[in-house]
C-alpha cells in the first residue's frame, strides 16, 4: 500500500488521505529524522550543516501530520480520532527528545559563537537565538532523572489536552432537544427555525432539532421568547463536560483539569520556575505574570463602572419592557437583543440579509487585494476534504506567493469556533527552490438552507475578517526560514496583532460598501441602517470587555498557583469574579470545563494577549483612521514591517517602526467606547 502522507505533494491529496495511514507515516518520518539527526552532533557549526538540515527534517515530518491534524478537527470520525490520538505520544516524545539533545545543544552554542554568525540574515540569527531558548525550556540542563520525567509530563500532556478538547466536541454534539412543533420557536427568525429544521433532516427526523453547536445554541439565546427553553438550552451549554447539568459526569473534564495543572506546575518547577504563569512568559512580550494581572486589573477598573451602568439599564429594560423582574443569564442575551432592538432600531438579523457569504468573502478578498497590492483568485481544480470548502492563491505581480483552503460552515463531526492552522510554511528549500506557504482557515457559520446562500451576522463577519488576519500573518511572510517564518517564532501576546486588526475594516464604511450587499438585490448597507450599526457597535463593550478580562484573569491566576486539588479551579475563578464580574454566573455553571484555549489550546498563561494584542491592533488601525482607511501606502507599510517579517524580529520593535513609537492604550478604550 503507498502511502500519501510519505509522498512529497505541493498540496495534502485529501482524497487518498486515510487514518490508516497515519501511523505507519508518522513512525517512519520519525525512524528517519532520529536517524538524520545523530549525525548532526559532528557535523561543523554553519547553517547549512545543522540548521538547514532540521528544518527540512521538521518540514517533512510537519507536511504529513498538517493533514492529519486538520482532518481530526474538520472530520472527526473514531477512526480520524483514534489515528491522531495515538501518534501524539510518539510526537510528544520525539519533540522532547530534541529539545534535550545535549550534543545538538552544543552546536547551537557554537553556532551562536560562530564569527560568520554576525553575517547571517536577522531571520537565522533569530531562529538560533529561539532554538538555545527552546532547548533552555526543554529542560536541556536537568539530570537524566528529571530529564525523563520531564518527557514522560510531555507526553501526558499532549494525551490529555487532547481528551480534553474531544470532552467538550462529544458533550457539545450529543446533546439536543427535538421539538415537533414550533410554537417553542417563536421569536426565532425564519433563517434560526429553517437551520433548525436542517439539523433534524440530517438525522432523518422531523420538525426542528436544537443542538449545541454556536449557531443553533446562540440562535435559541438571543431570540426565543419561551423562557423554559432559553433556560434548558443554557444549561446544556455551559455544563458541557462537567459534573453538572443533564449530561453531568458522562463527558467530564474535571480530573483532567486538575492533572493538566499539577502537571504543567511540575514542569515549570522542574526547570526552576516559581509557576507555569512564570515560564509560560519566557518567549513572550510581558516580563512577568504580576505585570500581567496589573494591566488585565487597571482595564478592568477602568471598565467596571460602564459596565455597571450597562447592567443597571439592562435590569431595568428587562423588568419594565419584558417583565423579567429577576434577570438571569439565561435571559441576557435574549434581553440585551431587545434593548438594542429598541435603542438603536437595528438587529443582527436586520443586517444578516445584507452579509451573504459570497458577497462578504469577495469583498474581503478585495480590501486585502487594494491594501496589500495582491491578487486573490479562486481555484476549482484542487482536492478538498468537503464540498463546503473553497480554495484560492493569491498572487502579487503575476507571481503565486501563497494559498488558502476556507471551511466556513458548521456541520457535524467539526470542533466549533473559527481558526487558522498551517498547513505549508514559507521556506527555502534545500534545492533552492521556495515554499510557499498555505493556510487552512475554518469557521462555523449557519450553513447555507433551501438553495440560497448562507447569510452572516455582522459578529461572524468580524469573526472571518479576524481569521483571515492570521492567515494574511502566516502567508505575507517574506522570512525564508521556517522557524520565524509567517506566525511561527511570533511572541505568543502579539500573534493576535493581526487578525483584530483587520477586524476594523468591518466597522468603517467605505469597507463595509465593498463587503456588503442584499441578498436578493445586491443593494449595499443603506446609509440609515450603517448609521444605526455604527452607534450600536459599542452597546454594552463594558461587559464584553469585563467578561474578557475575567477570563485572562482567571487563566493567569490560575497557572501562578502551585498546588490544585478538586476544588482550586472553581475557587479561583470565584475569586476573580468576586472582584471583576459584575453578573455573577448561577453556581452550576461550568464553563472552565469547556475552555479549551487553555486547557487543549495554546493559551495556557496566555489568554489575556487578546487584550494585549489589542491594544497593538487598535493603536495601529488608528494610524488608517489618521491617514485614510483604504490607504494603499499606509497598507503597504504594514505589510513591510508587520506582516511581512513574521517572527524575525520582535513584535515591539516591529510596531513601532510601524507607528512611529511605542503602544498606547489610547486607541482600545476610544474604540470600546471607554
Amino acid at each position: 500500500m503507498t502511502n500519501p502522507l510519505l509522498e512529497r505533494h505541493d498540496l495534502p491529496p485529501f482524497d487518498r488521505i486515510l487514518p490508516e495511514h497515519v501511523g505507519p507515516a508518522i513512525d517512519a518520518i520519525l525512524t528517519e529524522n532520529r536517524a538524520a539527526i545523530a549525525t548532526l552532533a559532528t557535523a561543523p557549526a554553519t547553517w547549512e550543516a545543522v540548521p538547514a538540515v532540521l528544518e527540512q527534517l521538521q518540514d517533512r515530518l510537519d507536511q504529513a501530520w498538517a493533514p492529519v491534524s486538520h482532518l481530526n478537527a474538520v472530520a472527526n470520525t473514531d477512526a480520524w480520532r483514534e489515528a491522531y490520538n495515538s501518534a501524539l505520544p510518539r510526537l510528544a516524545a520525539y519533540g522532547t527528545e530534541l529539545g534535550q539533545n545535549d550534543a545538538l545543544f552544543a552546536v547551537y552554542e557554537a553556532l551562536e559563537k560562530n564569527p560568520a554568525f554576525a553575517s547571517w540574515s536577522a531571520a537565522q540569527q533569530q531562529s538560533i537565538r529561539n532554538a538555545l531558548r527552546d532547548f533552555r525550556l526543554s529542560g536541556i540542563g536537568l539530570p537524566a532523572a528529571d530529564k525523563k520525567r520531564f518527557a514522560d509530563i510531555q507526553e501526558k500532556l499532549a494525551g490529555l489536552t487532547s481528551a480534553f478538547s474531544d470532552a467538550v466536541l462529544d458533550a457539545t454534539q450529543s446533546w439536543e432537544l427535538l421539538l415537533d412543533d414550533d410554537s417553542r420557536l417563536r421569536g426565532l427568525p425564519d433563517s434560526a427555525k429553517g437551520l433548525l429544521a436542517a439539523l433534524a433532516q440530517q438525522k432523518e427526523k422531523t420538525g426542528w432539532r436544537i443542538t449545541l453547536d454556536f449557531p443553533s445554541y446562540i440562535a435559541v439565546m438571543t431570540h426565543a421568547h419561551d423562557r423554559a427553553l432559553r433556560e434548558a438550552v443554557y444549561t446544556a451549554y455551559v455544563t458541557r463536560a462537567s459534573d453538572q447539568g443533564p449530561q453531568a459526569g458522562q463527558f467530564d473534564n474535571s480530573a483532567r483539569m486538575t492533572e493538566i495543572l499539577q502537571l504543567r506546575q511540575e514542569e515549570a518547577a522542574l526547570l526552576g520556575y516559581a509557576s507555569f504563569a512564570e515560564m509560560s512568559l519566557v518567549p513572550k512580550m510581558a516580563e512577568s505574570p504580576e505585570q500581567v494581572i496589573s494591566f488585565l486589573e487597571d482595564l478592568a477598573v477602568r471598565t467596571r463602572a460602564g459596565a455597571e451602568k450597562e447592567l443597571a439599564e439592562l435590569r431595568e429594560f428587562a423588568r419594565t419592557a419584558l417583565g423579567l423582574t429577576d434577570l438571569q443569564p439565561w435571559d441576557v442575551t435574549y434581553a440585551s437583543e431587545k434593548l438594542k432592538e429598541k435603542k438603536y432600531a437595528v438587529s443582527q438579523e436586520q443586517l444578516r440579509p445584507y452579509f451573504p457569504a459570497p458577497k462578504v468573502i469577495s469583498g474581503m478578498l478585495r480590501i486585502a487585494e487594494t491594501l496589500y497590492g495582491l491578487t486573490i483568485v479562486e481555484r476549482h481544480d484542487v482536492v478538498k476534504w468537503h464540498d463546503d470548502v473553497t480554495y484560492y492563491e493569491i498572487s502579487e505581480n503575476g507571481e503565486v506567493v501563497a494559498s488558502f483552503w476556507l471551511d466556513p460552515y458548521a456541520r457535524a463531526n467539526k470542533r466549533g469556533g473559527a481558526w487558522m492552522a498551517d498547513c505549508r510554511v514559507r521556506r527555502r528549500r534545500e534545492d533552492g527552490s521556495l515554499q510557499k506557504p498555505v493556510a487552512f482557515l475554518a469557521c462555523n457559520f449557519n450553513p447555507p438552507v433551501d438553495g440560497k446562500p448562507a447569510l452572516l451576522t455582522h459578529d461572524e463577519v468580524t469573526t472571518l475578517f479576524h481569521e483571515f488576519g492570521h492567515g494574511l500573518h502566516h502567508m505575507l511572510t517574506r522570512i525564508e526560514v521556517a522557524a520565524v517564518s509567517g506566525i511561527n517564532g511570533v511572541a505568543w501576546d502579539a500573534v493576535e496583532l493581526p487578525s483584530q486588526f483587520h477586524e476594523n475594516w468591518c466597522w468603517e464604511p467605505e469597507a463595509l460598501a465593498i463587503i456588503s450587499g442584499h441578498v436578493d438585490t445586491g443593494e449595499p448597507l443603506p446609509p440609515v441602517l450603517l448609521e444605526k450599526m455604527l452607534a450600536a457597535k459599542n452597546f454594552q463593550s463594558g461587559l464584553v470587555m469585563l467578561r474578557q478580562l475575567e477570563f485572562a484573569l482567571f487563566d493567569m491566576e490560575l497557572h501562578q498557583q502551585t498546588a490544585f486539588d478538586a476544588g482550586t479551579v472553581q475557587r479561583v475563578l470565584d475569586g476573580v469574579r468576586s472582584r471583576v464580574a459584575v453578573l455573577v454566573p448561577p453556581a452550576f455553571n461550568r464553563f472552565q470545563h469547556g475552555f479549551t484555549h487553555i486547557f487543549a489550546g495554546g493559551y495556557a498563561a496566555g489568554y489575556y494577549s487578546y487584550k494585549w494584542a489589542e491594544v497593538l491592533s487598535a493603536d495601529a488601525f488608528s494610524r488608517f483612521e489618521e491617514e485614510g482607511v483604504m490607504n494603499v501606502a499606509v497598507g503597504r507599510h504594514f505589510r513591510d514591517t508587520v506582516l511581512a517579517q513574521g517572527g524575525s524580529r520582535p513584535a515591539a520593535e516591529l510596531f513601532a517602526e510601524f507607528r512611529g513609537r511605542a503602544p498606547t492604550v489610547d486607541a482600545l478604550l476610544r474604540h470600546s467606547g471607554l
